[in-house]
């Protein structure tokens, strides 16, 4: 435990911390090595600051030590550069002592319909252990707003004997990875940073002006935490409001892809959502969830937007089944017994990731019903089939001409809509990229 510093102190602290910031001799700890937490080691190690990337699983420590990433968007080759520059992953805590500034970037999950911060209670009790007098500690978690101040303050001080905004800076800055996405990065993606003080954000500041291109601050650290909540709302409040067009569409007999291309051509005041199999990931289908929650708790009101939209996208799965069931029926079939080939398992196109995803939801509900499934997927890791059981099988002519069903659940780009329509007899397609060719079947 350090001793706490006195008010003149705070000063000299707060400029010698900036001033190693500035230096890039900072010790920079990352908690958690994940979707979030590699990219972010990778561009602190790139830029010159000595990395710690701290990871609770011993196995993927293991991995990330012989150069093996388990992230899309981080290369082996580009691992092996920052592990010869000096990023050293480590599952001990010990390894963490001095760190100059800390990031934390663990998984915050939804239990019964509940946030559930237990990782991040574990990873501020970790770091109080270790924290010194002059370190910066920034949770990048995406959470309700005041969990910084109220849950991550309180402890790190606790624990450490240390006060918050005297001895020791807090911030909170969203995490904004795409995963999959080769266009907006970590570097080019702009920052939000937001301080539980003014020295605080000013230090926030100086860290990630030195990993982006652009910082963008707000007024403390609740308005930051809105912030990715408030993003991710939006979108899952516009795909539910498709998701549920599309339905309403069919009974039409209107084409909503076509509806949404059109309206996509109005140059302003319209934003292009368009319908799919649900949502998935770490971000839709739980950051909305946790303002309802918080909302809800600290107000004691719905929110109903977000309610309404979770009701919408969690049963999009379900209308999947039904429609694949209808299809089948039409044909004289019915799902038990009939070879079901599920195109895409992860929850987006050109990532691994399969958090969530609405695919397993499908496969789940087909498996329920005693449908013979196989999975193609290039993106999904080793072992994937036991997760879902499904039979993974390579996407070929051959895989695809003996399904009864082809059924796109992902819009992946090795998943060529020619080739697709060509080998499959019948095909369901959740993610609308056969609408440009002819083929036997429907669109969601």
């Amino acid at each position: 435990m350090t001793t706490p510093s006195s008010t003149g102190d705070a000063i000299g602290l707060h400029a010698a911390a900036r001033q190693r910031i500035e230096d890039r001799t900072a010790t920079v700890c990352i908690v958690g090595q994940g979707y979030v937490g590699l990219p972010a080691a990778m561009r602190a190690s790139e830029v010159g600051f000595p990395t710690i990337g701290y990871e609770v699983d011993k196995r993927r420590v293991d991995a990330l030590g012989m150069g093996e990433s388990y992230i899309g968007d981080v290369s082996d080759e580009r691992l092996s550069a920052a592990l010869a520059s000096g990023y050293r992953p480590t599952a001990e805590l010990g390894d963490l002592v001095g760190f100059d500034v800390a990031v934390i970037t663990v998984p915050t999950p939804l239990r019964d319909g509940a946030p559930d911060l237990s990782y991040v209670e574990s990873a501020a009790t970790q770091l109080a252990r270790v924290l010194k007098a002059g370190a910066l500690v920034v949770l990048e978690s995406t959470t309700y707003p005041g969990t910084t101040r109220e849950l991550v303050v309180p402890i790190l001080e606790a624990d450490s004997g240390l006060r918050a905004g005297r001895d020791f800076f807090v911030g909170y800055s969203p995490e904004r990875i795409d995963p999959g996405n080769a266009t907006w990065t970590f570097e080019n993606t702009p920052k939000v940073i937001g301080g539980l003080d003014e020295q605080s954000l000013e230090l926030v500041g100086a860290f990630y002006t030195s990993l982006v291109d652009e910082v963008v601050p707000v007024a403390g650290l609740e308005e930051a935490e809105l912030v990715k909540i408030l993003e991710n709302t939006f979108r899952h409040v516009n795909i539910a409001l498709v998701n549920e067009l599309a339905m309403f569409a069919r009974g039409l007999d209107v084409d909503v892809w076509r509806a949404v291309d059109a309206a996509a051509t109005k140059p302003f005041g319209f934003m292009p959502f368009r319908p799919g199999p649900g949502v998935g990931g770490h971000c839709l289908p739980i950051d909305p969830s946790y303002l309802s929650w918080r909302v809800r708790q600290h107000l004691g009101q719905p929110f109903r937007f977000v309610e309404l939209a979770n009701d919408i996208n969690e049963h999009m799965p379900d209308h999947v089944v039904t429609r694949i069931t209808a299809l089948l029926n039409e044909r004289s079939r019915s799902v038990r017994g009939t070879r079901i080939v599920l195109l895409g398992l992860t929850y987006k196109a050109n990532t691994s990731d399969f958090r969530e995803s609405p695919s397993i939801r499908v496969a789940e509900r087909l498996n329920t019903l005693g449908a013979e499934l196989v999975g193609c997927d290039p993106h999904v890791p080793d072992g994937f089939e036991s997760l879902v059981g499904v039979e993974l099988a390579p996407y070929d002519a051959e895989t695809l001409a003996g399904a009864d069903l082809v059924v796109v659940l992902v819009d992946h780009p090795e998943f060529d809509p020619a080739f697709i329509a060509e080998h499959s007899a019948v095909v369901f397609d959740t993610k609308g990229i056969l609408r440009s060719v002819e083929f036997e079947g429907e669109l969601l």
